[in-house]
């Protein structure tokens, strides 16, 4: 492997939320793209790896989260896995695992960062002049 490459690769897994988010991109992909009974196995059996490793994470003592938080997303995790197999039984429909995925996703985003004004001169306009 090149400097390079490395150093992508260590730069794309510096940060755990975008990691995460990546993950659950991935995997709302496979849900949404799963067109047969077979497909559908293989997305939410990728779903519930997710959310275990999410789960375990969250149970860890390492975690920094806040407790109550860290109660709920397991919490989420456990219906995650319950639901699924549903989806693999072909007793439900993906879509709320699709919907829990995409507000955790929104929750791994911030927002965006306000605008800071722009300076006179920068949007085409002449700068002001110091008064003498």
């Amino acid at each position: 492997m090149s400097v390079n490459a490395y150093s992508r690769a260590s730069q794309l897994a510096a940060d755990p939320r975008d990691t995460e988010y990546r993950a659950f991109g991935l995997v709302i992909g496979k849900l949404m793209a799963a067109d047969s009974p077979a497909k559908m196995v293989e997305a939410v059996y990728m779903n519930n790896r997710l959310w275990n490793v999410l789960a375990a994470d969250l149970a860890s003592p390492d975690n920094r989260l806040p407790q109550d938080l860290r109660g709920r997303l397991i919490s989420l995790a456990l219906w995650s896995l319950r639901y699924g197999a549903k989806v693999m039984a072909g007793e439900a429909d993906a879509a709320p695992l699709i919907q829990v995925n995409r507000e955790i996703m929104a929750g791994l985003r911030p927002p965006p960062a306000a605008t800071p004004p722009v300076p006179d001169g920068a949007r085409g306009m002449p700068a002001a002049q110091p008064a003498m």
